[in-house]
C-alpha cells in the first residue's frame, strides 16, 4: 500500500521558539544534522514533523498563541509541526538522563561515563509512550509512513503496538551502535533490542553499526537469524521479520555548493581572509561534546607547531565550538578544559601579528559558516566516534575551487565514504594527527585538486535525496517524488497533558 504522507518523529521539532529583542515570541529554523538533512525532504510535500519544542512552552504561552506560532512555522517550513509536551521532570530524566547519560556515552563506546540510574528508564518509557500517543492521534494507518529518528525514541513502535495501533514504521539511528561487549553493559539491553525489532525497517549509518546490531540480536534474542547480504538484510525472530539496512546520511550538496558561491558568502569570506592574511587556515567546527575529541585535536595542533616550526606564522587553527547542554557539569568542565588548552597553546606560540588558535564559542549563522568553509584550506574533523559527521561533507561541498584538504577521523561514519580522498587519522594519535596537519598544509596544488574533486563527486552522487529515497524505497517501495506536493497540514490543538 502506497503512503501519501511522510511523518518524521524526532526528539526535537524542526523549529526553535524564543523571544526577539523586543520581547516578542518568535520562531527560528532548528539547527543540527537532522533538520539540515530532512528539511528539504519534507518541504511542500504535505509532510509532518512531530517532536518536543525544546522547553515547557505550555506554561509560558497560552494555547492560541502557541498554535499561531506553530501554524506560522508550518507555513515557513512547508510542512506541519506537531508538538509533544514534556514536563520538567521528564526532560531531566528522559532527555538529560537516560538519553544523554546512558545511551549517548554507551553507544559511543564510553561506558565509563554512563549513569545507570533506574529512574531514568521509567521516564524513558513514559516519554516514548507519550510520543507514541501523539503519533497515533495525528497519523492514519492507510496514509502515513512514520519515520522515527534516533536513540531518544527507540521504544515508540513498541508503544504503538502495545496500544493496538497499527502503523508502518521505520527507525533510523544517527549515532553509532555499539559492539556486543559494550551493549551488554546496558541493564535494559533486552528491552531496547526487542523494541528495535518492533519496527518494519531499522536503518544504520554504516556497515559496522549494522553488524554490531546483528551480533547483539544473534547472541541475545533466542531463535533469531539473519538472511541476505548487501545493504539490506532480513532479521528473522520467532515473532516477526524485520528489515535491517545501511543508509549513510548525507547533505543537500547542490544547495551547499550554490550558496557557497553567492555574493554574501564571498564578501564574508573576504573579510575573514583580510583579517587573517598570508596564512593557511585550518578549521574545526564541533558541538561541545566529549565525543568530538577537541582537546586531543588542540594538542595535535600544538604538536605540529612544535615539531614543524616552519608552520608557525604560516598556519592558524580556527576552532568553532557550538554551545551544547549548558549547565551540565560535565560539559562545563569540558568547556573549561578547551579554553585552558587554547590559552596555554596561544601563550606559548603567539608572535606579533600571528595567533595560532582563533577560538569561537557560539553558533555561526549560515553565511558565516559557509564563509569559513570557503576561506579555510584545511578541515580538521577528528571525533573520537561519530555516527556520520555532516560537517565533513558540508566542507567539501563548499570547497568550490577544489583547493581544500579534509583531515578525517577513521572513527567517523563519513570515513567509509570519504577515505579515498581524505587524510585519515586516528584522533588518539597526537603525533599522527600532527603529521597529517603538516601534510595538508604542504600538499601540492595538484594533489589537493585531485583529492577534493574525488570527495565532491562522491558527496554529489550520494546526497540527502539519495539517502531518503534509499530508505523509503526499502520501507514502502516508494521514492520521495511519489509523495505528492500539497499544502501543509495544520496540527491538531495539543491537550494540556497527554
Amino acid at each position: 500500500m502506497k503512503a501519501t504522507r511522510l511523518t518524521v518523529v524526532s526528539n526535537r521539532l524542526a523549529i526553535i521558539v524564543d523571544k526577539n529583542e523586543d520581547g516578542q515570541w518568535q520562531i527560528r529554523p532548528g539547527s543540527g544534522g537532522l533538520v539540515t538533512a530532512l528539511g528539504p525532504v519534507l518541504r511542500d510535500r504535505g509532510g509532518q514533523w512531530i517532536g518536543w519544542l525544546g522547553s515547557n512552552f505550555q506554561e509560558m504561552l497560552d494555547e492560541a498563541s502557541l498554535q499561531e506560532l506553530l501554524e506560522q512555522g508550518s507555513r515557513e517550513t512547508g510542512y506541519s509541526l506537531t508538538p509533544v509536551h514534556l514536563t520538567g521532570e521528564e526532560i531531566e530524566k528522559y532527555y538529560f538522563g537516560f538519553s544523554n547519560e546512558i545511551l549517548w556515552p554507551l553507544f559511543h563506546d564510553l561506558a565509563s561515563r554512563c549513569n545507570f540510574d533506574p529512574s531514568y528508564w521509567r521516564y524513558y518509557q513514559q516519554v516514548n509512550d507519550k510520543f507514541a500517543r501523539v503519533v497515533a492521534e495525528n497519523t492514519l494507518e492507510e496514509e502515513d509512513y512514520v519515520w522515527i529518528h534516533d536513540y531518544q525514541l527507540i521504544l515508540v513502535a513498541a508503544c504503538l503496538e502495545e496500544m493496538g495501533v497499527r502503523r508502518r514504521t521505520g527507525f533510523f539511528l544517527h549515532i553509532p551502535f555499539p559492539p556486543l561487549d559494550g551493549f551488554i553493559r546496558l541493564p535494559w539491553r533486552f528491552q531496547i533490542l526487542e523494541a528495535l525489532l518492533r519496527y518494519d525497517l531499522v536503518g544504520f549509518q554504516t556497515v559496522r553499526d549494522r553488524r554490531n546490531f546483528m551480533d547483539c540480536v544473534r547472541m541475545l534474542i533466542p531463535d533469531s537469524r539473519v538472511v541476505g547480504h548487501g545493504h539490506v538484510a532480513r532479521c528473522l525472530t520467532s515473532k516477526r521479520e524485520v528489515l535491517v539496512g545501511t543508509f549513510p546520511i548525507s547533505i543537500d550538496y547542490k544547495q551547499f555548493a550554490e550558496f557557497a558561491g553567492t555574493r554574501e558568502v564571498q564578501d564574508e569570506a573576504w573579510i575573514i581572509h583580510a583579517n587573517l592574511p598570508e596564512r593557511q587556515l585550518i578549521l574545526g567546527v564541533d558541538r561541545l561534546d566529549y565525543t568530538k575529541g577537541i582537546p586531543l585535536r588542540l594538542m595535535a595542533f600544538a604538536n605540529a607547531l612544535e615539531r614543524y616550526p616552519h608552520l608557525r606564522r604560516k598556519a592558524s587553527l580556527v576552532q568553532v565550538v557550538v554551545p551544547s547542554r549548558e549547565g551540565v557539569p560535565e560539559y562545563e568542565t569540558l568547556k573549561s578544559e578547551i579554553e585552558q588548552l587554547v590559552g596555554k597553546i596561544n601563550g606559548r606560540f603567539t608572535e606579533v601579528g600571528w595567533t595560532p588558535i582563533h577560538y569561537i564559542y557560539r553558533s555561526l549563522n549560515r553565511i558565516e559558516l559557509m564563509a569559513y568553509y570557503r576561506t579555510c584550506e584545511v578541515a580538521l574533523i577528528t571525533p573520537l566516534k561519530d555516527g556520520m559527521n555532516l560537517v565533513a561533507k558540508e566542507f567539501c561541498a563548499c570547497s568550490i575551487e577544489n583547493n581544500g584538504v579534509l583531515i578525517l577521523s577513521e572513527f567517523a561514519g563519513a570515513a567509509a565514504q570519504l577515505h579515498h580522498g581524505a587524510l585519515m587519522v586516528n584522533p588518539y594519535d597526537i603525533e599522527g594527527v600532527a603529521d597529517a596537519i603538516h601534510q595538508a598544509c604542504t600538499m601540492e596544488e595538484g594533489e589537493r585538486h585531485m583529492r577534493m574533486e574525488k570527495l565532491r563527486r562522491s558527496i554529489q552522487r550520494y546526497d540527502i535525496f539519495r539517502w531518503v529515497n534509499a530508505f523509503l524505497h526499502t520501507a514502502v517501495h516508494q521514492h520521495l517524488d511519489e509523495f505528492p506536493q500539497a499544502e501543509f497540514f495544520v496540527p491538531k490543538p495539543m491537550p494540556a497533558e497527554i
